[in-house]
């Protein structure tokens, strides 16, 4: 496993952080759950997008990098568990953060409906944050508007 690969993300935002937004992007970021507690970072980069879900103490809980390709490349030594996120069945990886050994890391690919790939990537203090964050990337929801999403709570 390279410990480069959670840096990526890392470094695009420190590049174009500038651009960024505190807003919930319906057009590049997916829906979160409206319990989840979290507001979206949004940076767009070109042919990608960043989006990093943060919790009201400004921590990282989760993030993905939205684009035709990944430079994430799974390793089977790395598989922890199986999981999904926003309705697809995936193995999740063990990540390492070089900079701090004792925070959970996890990190997965999905693939998109619009052809499109997701690195996603998470972050937790203990075992029982990463099953939350588990949780909240299990429910969110790729290009739903929020017309969309009142329509489904209604059951229309």
């Amino acid at each position: 496993m390279r410990k480069t690969a959670l840096c990526l993300p890392f470094l695009l935002l420190a590049a174009g952080a500038a651009h960024s937004q505190d807003v919930q992007d319906q057009s590049a970021c997916p829906r979160l759950p409206a319990d989840a507690g979290l507001s979206w970072e949004h940076l767009s980069t070109g042919d990608a997008d960043i989006c990093r879900a943060l919790r009201e103490d400004g921590s990282e809980a989760f993030g993905l990098y939205i684009a035709a390709d990944s430079p994430f490349e799974p390793n089977r030594r790395n598989r922890e568990e199986e999981g999904s996120v926003a309705g697809q069945e995936v193995l999740w990886y063990r990540a390492e953060l070089a900079n701090n050994p004792d925070i959970e890391a996890r990190e997965t690919l999905i693939e998109l409906d619009d052809g499109r790939v997701a690195h996603v990537w998470l972050q937790a203090q203990s075992g029982d944050q990463l099953q939350q964050v588990f949780g909240i990337t299990r429910d969110l929801r790729f290009g739903a508007s929020p017309l969309l999403e009142t329509q489904i709570a209604a059951g229309q």
